[in-house]
């Protein structure tokens, strides 16, 4: 938005007293007073507006650029109705009062209202229009009350000061409609951007459904509270996402480990049947022996295989030729503990039979 400074004429002559506007003439320049100056400060934080009264003993500025709407209110209820507006003269204020602004990069406009006649002639308004214009400064004009008389007169001025449609003149006749409401729609509330600011809108509704120009700092807290749940929810989801992702990384590590698990416990049950069925084969005809092999532990079981791939004798089995028919067998390894044991246990009983036989 457009950097400014402002200063707002208000018209304090007793034409203000009348009451064809609601409530009257001076308190629907207060009530749009506060609105521009909302508008104004809320376009852009850097903006500053002032305030000064146009009849009385003379205008007189009543608040010097501010930022402060304490400070425009409070003078706002000063404000007495005196005397006779004095357009040409309050300009000039305004004017002088504008180029005392602290920053010198703050754009210059007068916002006058004009409620009572202008008793300057149209010759003397564009001469003072005309430097105006030199000094780059625009003005806006809210014609009201006595705009029959002074709209000819306010429009040459309006004409002759304008630069780049950066002035404006609003006339509003009476009526039962708000003085403020009315302005929200206008050049002078949407600024010289043509872009209605903050609560300024034509229907002067905001996403929360008010009217913001009623209670901005309603609709500021609103707007924080507005902020804060929704980083809250962000902050929410993306927790919520970071724990889906450790849960679902978790659930694929233990599923590694069933599958290696699964894949170690298969091969210990093949290398099993690998063992059983070499031994099936070492024992040809088992099945038609009286023992019963389930009966027998897995060492009798080997050295009862062994006994049967030989004859049946294991007085006549040599160990060594044992060990090489083993190591043929598919599936069978010689050096099997279990295996090693039978055949330790045939060397053992065939040399105890020997010994027998050398003592008879």
């Amino acid at each position: 938005m457009v950097l400014e400074a402002s200063m707002i004429v208000l018209d304090n002559s007793e034409w203000m007293r009348n009451g064809d506007y609601t409530p009257t003439r001076m308190g629907a320049q207060n009530d749009a007073v506060n609105l521009l100056f909302r508008i104004k400060t809320q376009s852009n934080p850097e903006n500053t507006v002032g305030l000064m009264t146009l009849a009385g003993k003379s205008p007189e500025v009543l608040v010097t650029l501010t930022s402060d709407l304490g400070k425009i209110l409070s003078a706002l209820h000063s404000v007495k109705i005196a005397g006779a507006g004095d357009f040409m003269t309050g300009v000039q204020i305004a004017q002088l009062a504008l180029k005392h602004r602290q920053n010198k990069n703050q754009r210059q406009r007068i916002i006058a209202f004009v409620g009572s006649p202008v008793q300057a002639d149209e010759k003397a308004l564009i001469k003072l229009a005309k430097k105006m214009k030199k000094n780059n400064i625009a003005v806006d004009i809210v014609n009201f009350g006595e705009e029959s008389e002074n709209t000819a007169k306010l429009e040459a001025f309006i004409n002759n000061v304008n630069s780049g449609d950066n002035s404006h003149i609003v006339t509003i006749p009476p009526g039962p409609h708000i003085l403020s409401e009315m302005l929200k729609s206008t050049p002078i509330a949407e600024g010289e951007d043509g872009v209605p600011a903050g609560f300024a809108s034509g229907s002067g509704d905001n996403e929360f459904g008010m009217d913001g120009g009623m209670d901005p700092e309603l609709e500021l807290a609103l707007r924080i509270s507005l902020e804060e749940e929704k980083a809250r929810q962000e902050a929410e989801a993306a927790k919520n996402k970071a724990t889906a992702a450790e849960s679902s990384s978790s659930k694929s590590q233990a599923a590694d480990m069933a599958v290696d698990s699964g894949a170690h416990g298969e091969g210990d049950d093949t290398e099993d049947a690998e063992l059983q069925a070499a031994l099936a084969m070492s024992m040809g005809g088992a099945q038609n022996e009286d023992v019963d092999m389930s009966d027998l532990t897995e060492e009798e079981q080997i050295s009862r295989a062994i006994e049967l791939s030989m004859g049946g004798s294991q007085e006549e089995a040599n160990p060594d030729f044992m060990s090489s028919v083993l190591s043929s067998l598919p599936g069978v390894d010689p050096n099997d503990p279990r295996i090693k044991d039978a055949l330790n246990n045939m060397s053992e009983k065939k040399d105890n039979k020997g010994d027998k036989k050398d003592g008879q």
